[in-house]
C-alpha cells in the first residue's frame, strides 16, 4: 500500500495486496508523523463506516491494516484510546450512564467488549475531581467495578497476543457508542455537580435499607413460598413507613431545587428472557411505592421516577422479586403439550404475568396498611401529603417523558401459566407487623 490520493474533500485509501502480506510505510523504520495520523484516521472512519453498513469484509480489512500495518502501532493505539475517551464523554452529555452504557455493551456484544467499554469509563472519570460527581454516578462506578488497574493507557485495550482482535473489539465498542441515541437526563453529568465531600447525598436510611436487605434475603433463601411472601411484604411495609417519614420531613422543610426533596430517576436494567412480564413486575412494584416507571424495551431498561426513598424501595425490591420469581418458575418446571411440543415459553410468559399482577396486589395492600398505621401514629391525614409527592412525580414524568405513549407488555397466552402464577404470589397470609418490628430478626 503506498499512501491515498485526494478526490475533492474525501480520501481513499488502498487496503493494500491480497494474500495478507505485511503492510510497510515510508515512517516504518522512523517515527511516524501527520502522514501515519491521516492514514490511520481515515482507516477508523472506513471501518466505522464499513460497521455501520454491516459490510463485515470491508470491516476486517480496515483492522486489518490498522493491526499489521509497520510503525502504525504508536498511532492506532493512541487513535482508538483518543476515540474511546472522547465517546464516553459524549455519552455522558447524551443522558447515559455508567451502568446504562455498560448495561447495553452487554445486551450487543461480548464479555471482551464490556471489560473494554468498562476500563474506558474509568479512564475518562480521571478527568473529573469527585466533588464535581453525583452521588449516583459515584455509585454506578462502584457497580460495574470501573477502576484504573492499570499503569499505561495502552494496556487496558488488552491486546493479548492478538492484535488484530483487539483492534476489532476496540473499533466495534467504538462504534456502539458512536451511534447511541440521546436519552434523558437525569443527573448531573461528571465535571458539574456540586457535592460535598464525605457527604452522601438523598433522604435515604441505610439502616432501613439494610433491614429491608435482609428480610429480602430471608424471602430469596426460603424454600417455602407463604414464608417468601410474608418476608417480602414485611419489607414493602417497612419501606412504605420510610416514604411516609421522609415525606413528613419534607413537608415540614424547604428543600432547594434539584434536592433529595424533589422527584429523581434511576435506570433498572429489564433483561431477557421475558422482558415485558419483568417490566411489568417493575411497574406494580413502582405504582405501589409512589413512582413511576418507563419502559424502554430496546435498550433493556426501565426508567423509573419518583422520591429517593421510594427509588431505593423500588430497586431493592425488583431486585429480589426477580430472584424469587425466577425461583417459582424452576419450580414450576417445564411444559409440553399432547404432541409432545414445549409450551415452556407460554406458561413462563403466562406466569410470571400473572405473578406480577398478584404480587402489584399484595405491595398495595402492604403499603395501604403502613399508611393507615402511620396516620393513626402521627393524629393525621397523610393523603394530601402523599397526593402532592404522586402530582410532583408525575409533572416529572411529563417533564422528562412529554411524549410518552401507552404498550402492552406482551400477551398472556396459557391459562395454566396464569393460574399457577397467580397461585405463587398468594398462598402466603400475610401478617407482616411483627416482622417489621422486629426488624425480620
Amino acid at each position: 500500500m503506498g499512501g491515498g490520493e485526494r478526490e475533492g474533500t474525501r480520501r481513499r485509501w488502498s487496503l493494500g495486496p491480497p494474500g495478507g502480506a505485511a503492510w510497510s510505510f515510508p515512517w516504518s523504520s522512523g517515527e511516524p508523523g501527520q502522514g501515519a495520523e491521516d492514514l490511520v484516521a481515515g482507516l477508523l472512519s472506513a471501518a466505522l463506516e464499513a460497521r455501520r453498513r454491516r459490510d463485515e469484509t470491508e470491516f476486517r480489512r480496515c483492522v486489518k491494516v490498522l493491526a499489521q500495518g509497520q510503525g502504525l502501532r504508536q498511532v492506532v493505539d493512541r487513535a482508538l484510546l483518543d476515540a474511546l475517551n472522547r465517546h464516553v464523554t459524549l455519552a455522558w452529555h447524551g443522558g447515559w450512564q455508567p451502568a446504562d452504557v455498560v448495561r447495553l455493551v452487554v445486551r450487543r456484544l461480548e464479555a471482551r467488549h464490556v471489560r473494554l467499554v468498562t476500563d474506558a469509563v474509568a479512564a475518562e472519570m480521571r478527568a473529573y475531581a469527585a466533588a464535581t460527581v453525583d452521588d449516583r454516578w459515584l455509585d454506578q462506578l462502584d457497580a460495574i467495578g470501573a477502576t484504573v488497574w492499570w499503569g499505561r493507557d495502552e494496556e487496558y485495550l488488552r491486546e493479548d497476543g492478538d492484535r488484530t482482535a483487539m483492534v476489532a473489539c476496540a473499533l466495534r465498542v467504538i462504534h456502539l457508542l458512536a451511534t447511541l441515541p440521546p436519552l434523558e437526563r437525569l443527573c448531573p453529568v461528571p465535571g458539574t455537580a456540586r457535592r460535598t465531600p464525605g457527604v452522601r447525598g438523598g433522604a435515604v436510611d441505610e439502616r432501613t435499607l439494610a433491614r429491608v436487605r435482609a428480610l429480602l434475603a430471608k424471602a430469596e433463601s426460603t424454600e417455602f413460598e407463604a414464608e417468601a411472601e410474608t418476608f417480602t411484604a414485611a419489607a414493602q411495609a417497612l419501606m412504605a413507613r420510610h416514604s411516609i417519614d421522609a415525606a413528613l420531613l419534607a413537608s415540614r422543610t424547604a428543600t432547594g431545587p434539584g434536592g433529595a426533596g424533589r422527584p429523581q430517576g434511576r435506570r433498572l436494567g429489564v433483561d431477557a428472557p421475558y422482558e415485558g412480564p419483568k417490566a411489568m413486575l417493575l411497574d406494580v412494584i413502582a405504582s405501589a411505592n409512589h413512582c413511576r416507571s418507563v419502559w424502554s424495551r430496546h435498550f433493556g431498561f426501565a426508567t423509573v421516577l419518583g422520591f429517593p426513598a421510594d427509588l431505593a424501595a423500588v430497586e431493592v425490591l425488583f431486585t429480589s422479586l426477580l430472584v424469587q420469581a425466577t425461583t417459582a418458575l424452576r419450580l414450576a418446571g417445564s411444559r409440553r403439550d399432547g404432541s409432545g411440543r414445549s409450551r415452556t415459553r407460554s406458561f413462563r410468559q403466562s406466569f410470571l404475568a400473572a405473578y406480577a399482577q398478584r404480587i402489584g396486589e399484595r405491595l398495595r395492600e402492604a403499603a395501604g396498611e403502613a399508611v393507615r398505621e402511620a396516620a393513626a401514629d402521627a393524629g393525621r391525614d397523610l393523603l394530601p401529603v402523599l397526593a402532592a409527592r404522586e402530582q410532583a412525580v408525575e409533572a416529572k414524568v411529563e417533564e422528562i417523558f412529554p411524549t410518552l405513549t401507552m404498550v402492552g407488555a406482551g400477551a398472556v397466552s396459557n391459562r395454566e401459566g396464569w393460574i399457577s402464577g397467580r397461585a405463587a404470589a398468594d398462598r402466603a397470609v400475610l401478617d407482616v407487623r411483627g416482622k417489621i418490628v422486629g426488624g425480620g430478626r
